[in-house]
């Protein structure tokens, strides 16, 4: 019987086209709808710690009491002993120390006075070593609006908007004026290698990045760092995975009552990212369970009104001597191929789309223009497991619920009436 069902489908294009057409459409939304939901909502959180979190954070107790001062005068000591530790209890994730600080940026005139000056807030990262992943991490090639990456100790990158105020470019001098760990007075004199533009206004409007071994020098921080963020594999964040690695870690240092014993902390325990990344999981679900439950009612409508407009074939087949079970079967395994076709079909075609935006993406940035926030300034979709099934709940449970619920009027058809109506 399933052979000649399939056969009177690939035939009879008016009982198949349309309704695999509907389905297909459907599932190609709530598929597509749910990779860019996940792509969206997980770009912003690996922006948020690509530049300032981590997936997970180390610092000391201290520090991270006032995480939001950058207190450099809490700062690691020993970096490396800690990396050789953290390296050998996580093996598989990337360790990047990183000092974040304030300063004054003073441009001198040809005889040496002050020109201009300006406020900045400067991280400092790894960018000259061989084996760092910094320059990667904070997109400085993509990032890179004039002159060049450091290439040498002494050279800085300036933001492009902060380097316009200040009438700056690069190969100009700079000296950057701050603080030391211990709070005495520092000046160092640096070289503006080129300039960046992130797209983002918290970041352009007066930030620098200096050489991880140069903010040391300049901040009397030998083998220091404000902290050490680390970045799982796989490049997104994991909420429980994190959690239980900074709980891993955390048990080491447990009986310890030094306040300047390291702690971790993941992304979702810092700052404003918790309610967010909390926010984001309950969101996520949340609008895709939606857009599943629309196409579900979409969809089962279009099988509801399949069935009704068959209402005169199931007559004559009633009338033919065919079982009312029979009949009601039959619908019920055709509108299963007519779910399962446009599921496959639909699946394709939005794993297609979202596969295009997550390479190429759309740009943003535009929008972005006087935003606050750190957000990306392209949209990219995620393709996740989910996406490969997830568009077959509507397309097939409610296209077969559909039916189901329109074939029970064929249990209420009197064989007596049937010639009256097939006459009318």
């Amino acid at each position: 019987m399933i052979k000649f069902l399939l056969k009177g489908l690939l035939r009879d294009k008016s009982r198949s086209r349309m309704p695999v057409i509907v389905v297909a459409i459907g599932v190609t939304l709530t598929v597509f709808m749910h990779a860019y939901i996940t792509g969206f909502m997980g770009d912003t959180m690996e922006m948020n710690a690509r530049f300032s979190y981590g997936h997970v954070t180390v610092m000391t107790r201290a520090y991270a009491e006032e995480a939001e001062m950058n207190p450099n005068d809490l700062a690691i000591l020993n970096t490396q002993e800690l990396l050789d530790e953290l390296n050998t209890q996580f093996p598989d994730m990337e360790w990047a120390p990183r000092i974040v600080f304030g300063g004054l940026v003073d441009v001198p005139d040809q005889t040496g006075e002050t020109r201009t000056q300006g406020p900045a807030m400067a991280m400092g990262v790894d960018m000259l070593s061989p084996t760092s992943r910094e320059i990667e991490r904070l997109g400085l090639e993509k990032s890179l609006r004039s002159g060049t990456l450091p290439s040498s100790s002494g050279e800085i990158l300036i933001s492009d908007e902060f380097a316009l105020k200040l009438g700056v470019e690069p190969g100009d001098q700079a000296t950057l004026i701050g603080s030391t760990m211990a709070g005495a007075m520092s000046m160092e004199n640096f070289i503006i290698a080129g300039t960046i533009s992130f797209g983002i206004e918290l970041m352009d409007r007066g930030s620098i990045i200096v050489d991880l071994d140069d903010a040391r020098m300049a901040l009397d921080m030998y083998d220091g760092a404000g902290m050490i963020l680390g970045f799982t594999p796989g490049g997104y964040y994991n909420n429980d995975e994190s959690i239980a690695r900074a709980a891993s870690f955390n048990e080491t240092y447990a009986d310890s009552d030094d306040e300047f014993a390291p702690v971790m902390k993941a992304l979702g325990q810092q700052g404003m990212m918790g309610p967010y990344v909390e926010l984001t999981e309950v969101w996520s679900v949340l609008i895709s369970l939606i857009f599943i439950l629309a196409m579900s009612l979409v969809l089962w409508n279009s099988g509801l009104l399949g069935g009704l407009r068959r209402y005169g074939e199931i007559g004559v087949r009633l009338a033919m001597g065919e079982e009312k079970r029979h009949v009601y079967g039959s619908m019920i395994i055709e509108s299963v191929f007519i779910g399962l076709t446009g599921s496959v079909i639909g699946t394709v075609v939005g794993l297609s789309f979202a596969w295009i935006i997550q390479v190429y993406g759309i740009d943003i940035s535009g929008m972005m223009e006087g935003a606050s926030i750190m957000m990306p300034s392209e949209i990219r979709t995620r393709i996740t497991p989910p996406d490969y099934y997830l568009g077959f709940i509507p397309g097939v449970f409610s296209t077969v619920l559909g039916t189901a619920l329109a074939g029970i009027s064929i249990y209420k058809r009197q064989t007596a009436k049937l010639f009256k109506e097939l006459e009318a």
